[in-house]
């Protein structure tokens, strides 16, 4: 899956959900994660980094699938959305 199709499914599941807040929630963890992950662009360092997010993203996908309010690792205490 490429990086522009876990952008789109990480924006569509928590905006298509019924509950605001936890739309929000998991939407600023689609944020953070997109954000930290433009760092995988810096070789050999970076791409172990990319390998750490893209696991945390299908965690953090996975939870918003099934409407669980759980941050993702290292990442999920970042506030991007108030």
């Amino acid at each position: 899956m490429g990086r522009s199709a876990r952008r789109r499914a990480g924006t569509v599941v928590p905006v298509a959900g019924p509950n605001r807040e936890a739309s929000r929630f998991h939407l600023n963890q689609s944020l953070v994660l997109g954000i930290f992950g433009l760092l995988g662009v810096i070789p050999c360092v970076g791409w172990v980094w990319a390998v750490f997010v893209a696991v945390w993203w299908c965690m953090g996908l996975t939870g918003a699938i099934r409407g669980v309010e759980r941050p993702v690792p290292v990442l999920g205490g970042i506030r991007i959305l108030l």
